[in-house]
């Protein structure tokens, strides 16, 4: 009786170590990088369009080499942006060097799930307000750099963002005036 007593304990002790080890490994699955120092824009340098922010000069940004875990429904949150020539989002995307319409389904992910361009033209699913759109991943939204004119003078990306054009927006029935940080989740499709 005395064995199997300090069995049970051991097999409790050895699945407690076990869940312990798992999830402090996922709390520390992606932590900051390192931070960068604001500057302030040079005039007509940062483009505040869709409510997108300037760098700020003196303030710290944190920066991320690294996002969460992708798992079935992963948590996002929804950004705005434009991905036409001269929109707030800079130069041409990343995956195909082109300007992406407003009206076309069109993704940037931070920099861990946009994963060195291994996403570039695949589909994701991003779901919200009871509706779902797909939507093509055509960019980065860097967070390990910013505040520079790469990147238009505003702050590094989080490392939880897909930022979206108007038409992923609409297709979720989104309200416009709930339009700039909008809770989702996202799968590869």
């Amino acid at each position: 009786m005395k064995n199997s007593s300090f069995g049970a304990y051991l097999l409790v002790l050895l699945i407690f170590a076990t869940l312990t080890c798992c999830l402090d490994a996922r709390l520390q699955a992606c932590q900051p990088s390192g931070k960068i120092r604001g500057i302030k824009p040079p005039p007509g340098q940062c483009n505040p369009e869709n409510d997108s922010d300037c760098c700020k000069q003196g303030k710290m940004y944190t920066t991320y080499k690294c996002s969460p875990p992708v798992i079935g429904n992963t948590k996002a949150v929804l950004t705005l942006n434009s991905f036409q020539k001269g929109g707030d989002g800079g130069g041409p995307s990343e995956c195909d060097n082109q300007y992406h319409s407003d009206d076309t389904p069109v993704v940037a992910l931070s920099t861990g799930w946009y994963s060195g361009g291994d996403r570039c033209l695949n589909y994701i699913t991003v779901s919200a307000n009871g509706r779902s759109v797909k939507a093509k991943v055509v960019d980065e939204c860097d967070s390990t750099m910013g505040c520079d004119d790469e990147h238009d003078y505003q702050p590094p990306c989080p490392n939880n963002i897909v930022d979206a054009s108007k038409a992923v927006w609409e297709a979720l029935g989104i309200p416009e005036g709930d339009w700039g940080d909008y809770d989702i989740t996202w799968s590869d499709a």
